[in-house]
């Protein structure tokens, strides 16, 4: 009887067999553990222990610096929304911790001191950035935009990158906001806010185009 010799690629199919279990042994991927926590003080145990169960210290670091109401509607979506197991009677030290390390009286100027013998001081206008500011906390804008990471939808820094030098930027923002609707950044449908005024769309897109 006659012995062909096996084709070569056999051996070659042979040798990937051999080699592929040693392949498998050898790669492994391990994630380095989160080493990050909060800025200590009051409510920081609570901070570390509830929040990064499901996110970074980053992601509450790149928010704006905010009032107290925009972190107790945070705090109480991530418990009610997205089901973190956050006890009520931790709600109020938990918000009043983020509020005074990362809202917006963290880093706020210490109040001008009225001279003995001037009268008193006019009430200064509120700034721009923090009227925008609060009116997306009024809307919920923040429970789907960020400042410089997108969640949802696209961060303001991302929508102000494209549309800072549009001329047409401010309609084209608030027609976003009064009609909603999607395929500009992607397949999720952002609600239509009919019920905000001109003016209030006027202040938060020119916070948004800020960013840029």
């Amino acid at each position: 009887m006659k012995i062909f010799p096996a084709p070569r690629h056999a051996f070659a199919l042979l040798l990937v067999l051999a080699a592929w279990p040693l392949a498998a042994e050898v790669v492994q991927i391990k994630l380095p553990p989160e080493t990050v926590s909060f800025k200590p003080g009051p409510g920081s145990e609570i901070a570390n222990g509830q929040c990064l169960t499901c996110h970074s210290v980053e992601y509450v670091t790149t928010q704006p610096p905010l009032p107290p109401a925009f972190w107790a509607a945070t705090v109480k979506k991530m418990q009610r929304t997205y089901g973190a197991p956050i006890p009520e009677d931790q709600i109020a030290p938990l918000v009043e911790y983020l509020a005074r390390n990362y809202g917006a009286g963290t880093n706020a100027a210490s109040p001008p001191v009225a001279s003995p013998t001037a009268g008193p001081a006019p009430a200064a206008a509120p700034s721009p950035a923090l009227v925008g500011q609060t009116i997306a906390v009024r809307y919920g804008c923040l429970g789907c935009h960020n400042a410089s990471v997108k969640i949802v939808g696209p961060s303001y820094k991302d929508i102000a990158t494209k549309y800072g030098k549009d001329p047409n930027a401010y309609a084209r923002i608030a027609e976003q906001i009064h009609k909603g609707g999607s395929g500009k950044w992607g397949s999720v449908i952002m609600p239509p806010f009919s019920t905000a005024t001109d003016a209030e769309v006027k202040a938060l897109a020119t916070w948004i185009l800020s960013y840029k």
